[in-house]
């Protein structure tokens, strides 16, 4: 197993309980304690988490986490949503992205395709997105949060509320028939929902580890998704919820 997978397990674990310890993560990782204890000094110096005796525990009492650790996550199944969603681009379309790495994979999916207005307020997609000149980029500015790279507040839904999309492709930490659309941040969630409202077609991107979980901050009711698109392992109850609420489910 790679250090990157292996960290990403790691902040995982902490996400899922709050704390991680020494031997037991040696034993499911299949390395020694010396190795846990070197990957927990590094995550320790990017003030990931906090290192205590024989382990360690979150930082804050929400944890998030990093992107960059997210996207070594259920990468073949993101792919596989990624190339569905392309299928739901018109020609000439404008189309809204939030960050998250699912959204991510479908911006690259799309990234050929000529006369395409995209709209994101996601740094890293900008980024990619840029030196394409078939494309037109819209960013709405916004203040930057590292965790995620996206650009929100105020500023960012003021110029979203001024433009009109075809599509917007959602990124959820959560996804519920009872508690809607769900992630960590409240200001992330205020943003991505002024784009949700400016689409004509929402759709909602997520693996199927996203289905059935909520997070801190509610971003709207799944009465404003028309398409989830997720992957083979989703559980047939929560799709058969999100449909009597409407949402179209397609499983990549």
């Amino acid at each position: 197993m790679h250090q990157s997978e292996r960290l990403s397990r790691i902040l995982e674990r902490l996400a899922e309980n709050g704390s991680v310890a020494v031997a037991p993560l040696a034993r499911d990782l299949s390395v020694s304690a010396a190795t846990i204890r070197r990957d927990l000094e590094l995550l320790d110096g990017q003030r990931l988490m906090t290192r205590t005796h024989g382990g360690a525990v979150a930082r804050g009492l929400l944890y998030e986490l990093p992107l960059r650790y997210k996207a070594a996550r259920h990468q073949e199944e993101k792919l596989r949503i990624a190339r569905a969603a392309a299928s739901h681009v018109p020609e000439a379309a404008a189309i809204g992205l939030t960050g998250g790495t699912t959204t991510t994979e479908v911006s690259r999916a799309i990234a050929d395709r000529p006369g395409l207005t995209i709209v994101t307020n996601a740094l890293n997609i900008a980024s990619e997105l840029a030196v394409r000149p078939n494309l037109k980029l819209v960013v709405p500015g916004g203040v930057a949060r590292s965790e995620s790279y996206e650009l929100v507040g105020p500023l960012a839904e003021v110029n979203l509320g001024s433009l009109n999309l075809d599509v917007a492709f959602v990124g959820v930490d959560g996804i519920t028939a009872a508690a809607g659309l769900t992630t960590h941040q409240d200001v992330e969630a205020h943003t991505n929902r002024m784009l949700i409202d400016r689409a004509q077609l929402v759709v909602v991107v997520a693996d199927s580890s996203k289905l059935e979980r909520v997070a801190f901050a509610r971003i709207c009711g799944v009465d404003r998704v028309d398409v989830l698109i997720t992957d083979e392992k989703a559980p047939p109850a929560v799709i058969d919820e999100l449909g009597q609420a409407g949402v179209t489910t397609v499983i990549a």
